[in-house]
């Protein structure tokens, strides 16, 4: 079983490759209190169909790369277009 993380789209500038920047919600373990972190993963997407600021799924997968293992697995809902 592989891991599914849902995260925003941050950058689409490399080919075949997006930056996925996933929050999750931590909680120190004295004080108690929750705090975020931010985390940015390379994912593998080969038809170019992310595009900056769409919600994605991407799945874990064996590295293609020195720093890419996932690949985008689908896209929620895409970003909306200011004109």
């Amino acid at each position: 079983m592989s891991r599914i993380l849902t995260g925003t789209v941050v950058s689409d500038k490399m080919d075949k490759t997006i930056v996925v920047a996933v929050k999750t919600v931590k909680t120190h373990p004295i004080y108690k209190k929750q705090y975020k972190v931010t985390t940015k993963f390379k994912a593998h997407d080969e038809k170019g169909t992310a595009k900056i600021g769409d919600l994605v799924h991407i799945r874990e997968t064996r590295p293609m790369s020195k720093e890419k293992h996932f690949e985008l697995d689908s896209v929620v809902t895409a970003a909306e277009v200011i004109k």
